[in-house]
């Protein structure tokens, strides 16, 4: 006999900001399992509940503990959990509710940015044989210590997708007050369209660069499992956007959507000496402080100098700066030397640091790339007749990034999606 069909579904802080909205999610997953399919079910804390508790912590520490912040974090999500097993078992239901370290989510040390090292899915199984829902708090998980960990936020789109890959389910459905995935933001592009369909490649790149539909770590976990993920209203009937391994049997748009990130903030390296480590002086330093570098630009040598231009998140503008100017001074950040280079030590004279915080990253994304030329003409061709200045560019096989203005994004956003027909259902040719 057949097994029944299993979905993981992963609601949002929004979906369940009130005891009225739980019950709604309650009836919904009634509603599914009726139909004849079994549910486990991760849920995010009420509304803004880890926003307050962020507040709170804050109210009696200036820099509150790592560990003890987790700690304080992972109770939004034990609330809600609880909420909903109730409102099932209300709604004739059975239910369970269960905190990352009762399934057990096994996760690394890092306290606020912990990855998931591992599910067992044993418990999860049980309880979905029993006939029940095991109700399953996202964003946290346990360490080897046996401390509780939080995997960032948005962490519980990550958890969705890691359940649905112990228990071998069928769809992992994020669910939330979008439907689906858009050519670009429909409050900026009125025009934009949801998309049917996306690739992982493909809503990775687009989470990657800005789109916050989806997490980009709960992508990159579908992409290495292949777990299908669908994004859908919460309390409508909708298809949203199926984001799955490419169809090779169907030709692939040339663009896929726009995307955008105004996080960005860009620091810059002038008269770098060009010899072997150089960068590594100025990089190292950056990463030693669990920094992300996004985009990278290295000049052309000129008269035995070059000049180094990276993009970090905004928040992480001021400590990349101070790594930068630290290395360049010739040694340390916050007191620990910076290893693994020998210019490092010695400093690099003659170079200068600057930073900017008023830039924006400008994404375009299609596989359909691969096989058409002309994409990047199209739009330096559209960004030109716009007046907008591009600053730097970072191209992927299926994107190309430029770094912009703050002021100029939204226009470079319109201008783009016009010019690569976005807004209509139809493919565009090469330009």
């Amino acid at each position: 006999m057949s097994r029944r069909p299993l979905i993981v579904q992963k609601y949002g802080g929004t979906s369940v900001g009130s005891p009225e909205l739980i019950r709604k999610v309650a009836a919904r997953i009634a509603c599914l399992r009726a139909r004849g399919v079994d549910v486990a079910v991760v849920v995010s804390a009420m509304g803004d509940h880890t926003d307050r508790l962020v507040d709170l912590a804050r109210e009696v520490s200036a820099q509150p503990d790592p560990r003890e912040l987790d700690s304080l974090l992972s109770t939004g999500e034990q609330v809600s959990v609880s909420l909903l097993a109730m409102a099932l078992r209300d709604v004739g239901v059975p239910a369970r509710s269960l905190l990352g370290f009762q399934v057990p989510m096994r996760t690394t040390a890092v306290h606020g940015k912990a990855r998931i090292e591992g599910i067992d899915g044993e418990r999860l199984a049980a309880i979905i044989a029993e006939g029940a829902v095991p109700v399953v708090a996202g964003f946290q998980g346990i360490n080897a210590a046996g401390d509780i960990t939080t995997i960032g936020r948005g962490g519980s789109d990550t958890t969705a997708v890691a359940v649905a890959v112990a228990l071998g389910a069928d769809e992992c459905q994020i669910l939330t007050d979008v439907d689906g995935v858009y050519t670009t933001d429909p409050r900026m592009v009125p025009a934009a369209r949801r998309l049917p369909r996306l690739t992982f490649e493909e809503m990775l790149e687009l989470a990657g660069q800005g789109a916050r539909v989806l997490h980009l770590r709960a992508v990159e976990f579908a992409a290495k499992y292949n777990v299908k993920l669908r994004v859908a209203l919460s309390f409508e009937d909708s298809e949203g956007t199926l984001i799955t391994a490419e169809d090779t049997t169907v030709e692939a748009p040339l663009v896929a959507g726009i995307a955008f990130n105004r996080d960005e903030a860009a620091i810059t390296v002038t008269g770098l000496p060009d010899r072997p480590g150089a960068a590594l002086a100025v990089l190292e330093p950056v990463s030693a402080a669990n920094i992300e570098v996004d985009m990278i630009v290295l000049n052309a040598p000129r008269e035995g100098r070059v000049d180094l231009t990276f993009t970090v998140h905004r928040d992480d503008h001021a400590a990349a700066l101070a790594a930068v100017r630290a290395a360049v001074a010739g040694g340390a950040v916050a007191g620990r030397a910076v290893v693994g280079s020998a210019i490092a030590a010695a400093g690099l004279p003659g170079a200068m640091v600057s930073g900017d915080a008023t830039v924006a990253k400008l994404s375009v994304v299609g596989v359909g790339m691969r096989s058409h030329a002309g994409v990047a003409t199209r739009l330096f061709a559209t960004l030109a007749a716009e007046n907008i200045n591009v600053r730097l560019v970072a191209t992927s096989e299926i994107k190309v990034s430029v770094l912009v203005d703050e002021h100029e994004l939204e226009r470079g956003v319109r201008a783009l999606h016009a010019a690569y027909g976005l807004e209509v259902a139809t493919m565009v040719g090469s330009a």
